[in-house]
């Protein structure tokens, strides 16, 4: 054993370190100050930001250096000179400023790092955060005006083609309403919950995301797709106005039960006057629509002619805009993202068709209870992402709703390119005949018209059909 033994330790210890202290001795301690404390910038836009670097044993030629820890998110670079010169090294203070890019939706930080030939000197406080957000578009604004006003003109066209007493039928027996506002409000909130910690275990913000969207009423894209594959549009609107008032009470009851349980530091409010304004929006031109039948019938069968036609280019117009405005949203993609587009509305056309055909619902009335369950009014769960959450994890996380608006009218499209071949094939589809009296020749003018094939129900009667109803 060595006689001095432990000394001989320390001894190579203090042999060891002095050199790095010498070198730490000579290096330059550097501090950054930022003359502001975050850098917030748009996408596709820049920041400027002004910067001080004070430190002693300076020398001509040393350079600072700028670097993203993401640079997908944002980049930086020098606008000014970044080497130190002599007047710098005399006042020991550097003041130089540098530009910040903004390229995609996140938070990332800019670092700052002194460099002396291939050595790296250390900058105290040299981090600077960075926020990336979305700018508000004139396209934007476009998008939502004009989708607000086809909505409307398609309400208009519901309320001529609604058949008043088919909707007091519905009332009177409400077996359909009842299983849609049960699939809305139980089946669709408590799948979005399991689904959310199953596919985002680890974020709870897209859990977030996918929770609100479930808590969501039905969309008025529900009576769209109802009526243009044959389903029940009078069960439909019902629905949709049940289900929307509905809203009032379920989503607030959710939100402030599981919603606090998915992210419990969410500042959640129900948007009440959101919905107040989907309600009026939804009822004053279905009123107009209904108006109409009786002060301008002959203007009422036309639009319940072009209702078709004038639904089915509206909702093209609709997903091929939305696309086209949101192209950035696709690189937030991901295999998760598509799953829980797919699932929620997927499911819930299942739940809902299933459902309704296990209580003995006609084939129409279950094609109107499987849309309505199916599409989420997408729309409010982006308002609610956005006010709960601040910029740009309120982007991000709308990422969720937006997959879902794009993966909800891919079966319905498969469904009705199917009826379409199956109707050029001559093959009959499925939907249940009004009941007829006989007549004696079938050219008489008693005889009423055949049903809409978009509907099971009447959509409009004329005076004679409701003379041969009444004696019927």
């Amino acid at each position: 054993m060595c006689p001095i033994w432990p000394l001989h330790l320390i001894i190579l210890y203090i042999l060891a370190i002095c050199p790095m202290w010498v070198i730490c001795q000579a290096a330059p301690k550097l501090l950054a100050t930022f003359l502001t404390d975050t850098a917030e910038v748009h996408m596709n836009q820049y920041y400027y930001v002004n910067l001080n670097v004070t430190g002693s044993d300076l020398q001509v030629g040393d350079q600072l250096s700028l670097r993203t820890v993401n640079e997908h998110i944002a980049t930086a670079e020098w606008n000014s000179t970044s080497q130190f010169t002599s007047e710098d090294v005399n006042t020991g203070r550097f003041q130089g400023r540098f530009r910040v890019d903004g390229h995609f939706l996140g938070r990332t930080e800019v670092v700052v790092e002194g460099r002396r030939g291939s050595e790296t000197l250390l900058v105290e406080n040299g981090t600077l955060p960075v926020t990336v957000t979305r700018p508000q578009r004139v396209i934007d604004t476009i998008f939502t005006t004009s989708v607000a006003v086809f909505i409307s003109l398609i309400f208009i066209n519901f309320g001529c083609a609604m058949h008043w007493p088919s909707v007091k039928g519905v009332l009177k027996r409400p077996i359909g309403p009842l299983i849609g506002v049960c699939g809305q409000f139980i089946f669709m909130p408590l799948i979005s919950f399991g689904l959310g910690f199953l596919i985002f275990p680890d974020t709870p913000a897209m859990r977030l995301g996918m929770f609100f969207t479930g808590v969501a009423p039905g969309g008025g894209a529900s009576n769209i797709w109802t009526f243009i594959l044959g389903g029940n549009l009078n069960l439909s609107l019902a629905m949709t106005t049940i289900s929307t008032l509905a809203a009032f009470g379920f989503m607030p009851a959710w939100l402030f039960s599981l919603g606090q349980v998915v992210f419990a530091d969410a500042n959640i409010v129900v948007p009440y006057t959101r919905i107040a304004t989907f309600v009026v929006g939804l009822l004053i031109p279905l009123a107009i629509g209904v108006g109409m039948q009786k002060v301008t019938p002959r203007i009422a069968t036309f639009m319940v002619k072009i209702l078709k036609g004038f639904s089915t280019t509206i909702l093209l117009f609709i997903i091929i805009f939305a696309i086209v405005t949101n192209l950035y949203i696709f690189e937030l993609f991901t295999w998760q993202i598509v799953v829980a587009g797919v699932c929620i509305p997927w499911l819930g056309y299942l739940a809902g068709y299933v459902g309704a055909r296990l209580l003995q619902q006609s084939h129409e009335d279950a094609i109107a209870i499987s849309m309505e369950i199916g599409i989420q009014n997408t729309g409010i769960s982006i308002f609610l992402l956005r006010y709960a959450l601040p910029q740009p994890e309120a982007d991000l996380t709308t990422v969720v709703p937006v997959a879902v608006a794009i993966m909800t009218p891919i079966p319905n499209t498969i469904v009705y390119i199917i009826q379409k071949i199956m109707g050029c094939r001559g093959c009959k589809p499925l939907e249940t005949e009004m009941p007829t009296k006989k007549c004696q020749k079938t050219t008489s003018s008693k005889c009423p018209r055949p049903l809409s094939p978009a509907s099971s129900q009447p959509l409009m009667l004329n005076k004679q059909e409701e003379n041969w109803s009444s004696s019927s």
